[in-house]
């Protein structure tokens, strides 16, 4: 019988620095945009105002940009290795090594932070420390909370509340589990078909205001409709990134990190657009966003290279950092957010030292994170679970 070393399956391919780059980016973005969240909903806590984000108000778009990357370097690291002798259980085994400890830290920093606000609810209501820990082990395990129940600590209806954004990632890894299961068995050309039908799904779903809010703004609580919406874009850029990575043809550009950064900051400074009747105009463009201008970045990202040494060492540090940082800045923006309600305060200018300092603080965390605990606890892991020989 003939032996096959997980370790042939290694990740030799190179990688596409650029969109290492794009995704911190994208990953910076998300941060600003949760300060400025934070501002409006301070105003709706104290009653002082309409809620509404008054910067960078397309924000959220960055997590449909993050799918997309995912598929993109999903299928292009993976789609060869199936006829190889690669197995679902190793491909699981490295999504899981790949994902979940920094997935434990930010829920261990999650209970820290809630803990510090003294363990209670936005009402003021007191949690009992066994729900906390209930939370904490519902969190590391990505069961989510059924929006009331005791476990739903913070009260707002969060699929994870200790730490928010935690819901895009539990479809991340549904779209994994999907991409092992079936999505990679499809050809290109069925692929497409499937990514052009979620699409028009997308479209229907963002364009006639399925979910009321007047945006796509869904996934983050566990009731139909955002459940249906939060599937939808996952699916549909995760999809459109593994088609784009089957086609993918590079183009010759220069430049190609800075003006998509820069498309990026544009694309989510846009002014929400309040029109919903007839059609939800905020809807439409954030369709035009997703279906359209992401893949093209996508697409001019893969295509360009750093030619010189600043922009090099910029997208491999916004690389490195971008899913560390993802993960433990909400539980501090938690913290942000109390304070801003308990002092009235409802906009950057009053704001700009400490809502400056939030920024810094949660990437030098987040690179510590990445160098002290992350990559060395992956190393451990791959080495002990990933150079195995396995008798086939």
């Amino acid at each position: 019988m003939s032996k096959i070393s997980s370790a042939a399956f290694a990740d030799t391919k190179p990688h596409y620095n650029l969109l290492d780059g794009l995704r911190g980016v994208a990953a910076l973005l998300v941060i600003w945009y949760h300060v400025n969240e934070g501002f409006g909903f301070a105003e709706t806590v104290n009653g002082a105002g309409n809620g509404l984000v008054k910067n960078l108000n397309h924000g959220y778009l960055a997590v449909d940009f993050f799918f997309i990357l995912s598929g993109f370097v999903i299928g292009y690291a993976y789609d060869d290795h199936w006829n190889k002798g690669f197995t679902m259980k190793e491909f699981f085994k490295r999504r899981l090594i790949r994902l979940h400890p920094m997935v434990v830290m930010g829920a261990i920093l999650g209970v820290i932070t809630f803990c510090l606000q003294g363990s209670v609810q936005w009402n003021g209501t007191q949690i009992a420390t066994s729900l906390t820990m209930l939370a904490l082990l519902c969190t590391m395990f990505f069961i989510p909370a059924v929006p009331g129940a005791g476990y739903e600590i913070r009260g707002n209806g969060e699929m994870f509340p200790l730490n928010g954004p935690y819901w895009s990632l539990f479809f991340e890894y549904i779209g994994n589990i999907l991409y092992a299961l079936f999505i990679r068995r499809l050809s290109t050309k069925a692929l497409g078909l499937l990514t052009a039908v979620l699409g028009i799904a997308l479209t229907w779903f963002a364009t006639c205001n399925i979910s009321t809010y007047g945006s796509i703004g869904v996934g983050w609580t566990l009731d139909s409709v955002n459940f249906l919406g939060g599937s939808l874009r996952m699916l549909f850029p995760f999809t459109m990134g593994m088609f784009l990575s089957r086609v993918f043809q590079p183009v010759k550009i220069r430049g190609a990190f800075w003006i998509c950064s820069a498309v990026l900051v544009a694309l989510f400074s846009v002014p929400f657009i309040g029109t919903i009747e007839p059609v939800c105009m905020n809807g439409v463009y954030e369709s035009f966003c997703i279906i359209i201008v992401f893949p093209i970045l996508v697409w001019l990202g893969a295509s360009g290279v750093t030619t010189d040494k600043i922009s090099t060492n910029i997208c491999k540090f916004l690389g490195d950092i971008s899913f560390p940082l993802y993960v433990v800045h909400y539980p501090f923006m938690y913290l942000f957010y109390a304070w801003l309600i308990k002092n009235r305060l409802y906009t950057f200018g009053e704001t700009w030292a400490m809502s400056l300092a939030v920024m810094a603080w949660n990437v030098l965390l987040a690179y510590t994170c990445l160098k002290l605990y992350d990559e060395p606890i992956r190393k451990y892991l791959a080495k002990r679970f990933l150079n195995k020989k396995k008798e086939r």
